[in-house]
């Protein structure tokens, strides 16, 4: 019964993984438009999206299986309960990506220095991603703390570009539409990055039975 329930933990931490770099592969995707508009951009990433949802399901009927038929207790039922919030954040990363591509088709191909700003803000995102995604596979509580204190780098980039977005538009009010564009995007990744401090939160939970917003 144990070897069984160790398998299935097994596939579980794999559908976190792939599930994990599909996340990362849409926010890239997405990022990487900010320099350089792709005409198939929005049907690749709402196929990349449809993936996450798809996996998501995939893994959430995993983890009712095991809490309904294995019954776990202690630290692997926090084990399960952490995917299956994990999860969630993981999905509103796909619809937030999905949903940056789509404001990019607006731009029209243009480009500006805060776009470069932005894709670094998309660049910590995908280490965050990874890095909770890993933390939870290796149970490691270290890199999960690490992956909450990555935010802070996120939120300054947010609060940067806002900044620089703010004189665009008192600098030259014809430039309004697309600076408010590009700060939505900026706001979009800001959420990715809540999302993935979220993940490391969970991960946290699922070794230590803690959570940071219990506390």
């Amino acid at each position: 019964m144990r070897n069984h329930f160790d398998e299935q933990l097994e596939q579980l931490n794999k559908d976190l993984t792939q599930m994990g770099a599909q996340c990362e592969e849409i926010i890239s995707l997405a990022a990487k438009a900010l320099t350089g508009w792709e005409d198939d951009l929005l049907k690749r990433t709402a196929a990349l999206d449809a993936e996450i949802d798809k996996m998501e399901r995939t893994i959430e009927s995993l983890c009712l299986r095991l809490l309904l038929q294995q019954q776990p207790v202690a630290s692997d039922l926090r084990t399960v309960s952490a995917a299956l919030k994990m999860i969630t954040d993981m999905e509103r990363i796909g619809d937030q990506a999905e949903d940056i591509a789509e404001i990019i088709t607006f731009l029209n191909g243009r480009v500006a220095p805060e776009s470069i700003q932005i894709r670094e803000m998309a660049r910590e995102t995908i280490a965050m991603v990874t890095g909770s995604v890993e933390a939870y596979v290796d149970k490691d509580v270290e890199r999960a703390e690490k992956v909450l204190a990555h935010d802070d780098i996120v939120d300054t980039y947010f609060e940067c570009v806002k900044k620089n977005l703010i004189e665009m538009i008192a600098k030259n009010p014809s430039d309004g539409e697309f600076a408010l564009d590009l700060l939505m995007i900026a706001k979009y990744f800001e959420r990715i990055g809540d999302h993935a401090t979220n993940i490391a939160e969970w991960v946290v939970f699922s070794v230590t039975g803690t959570h940071k917003a219990a506390e």
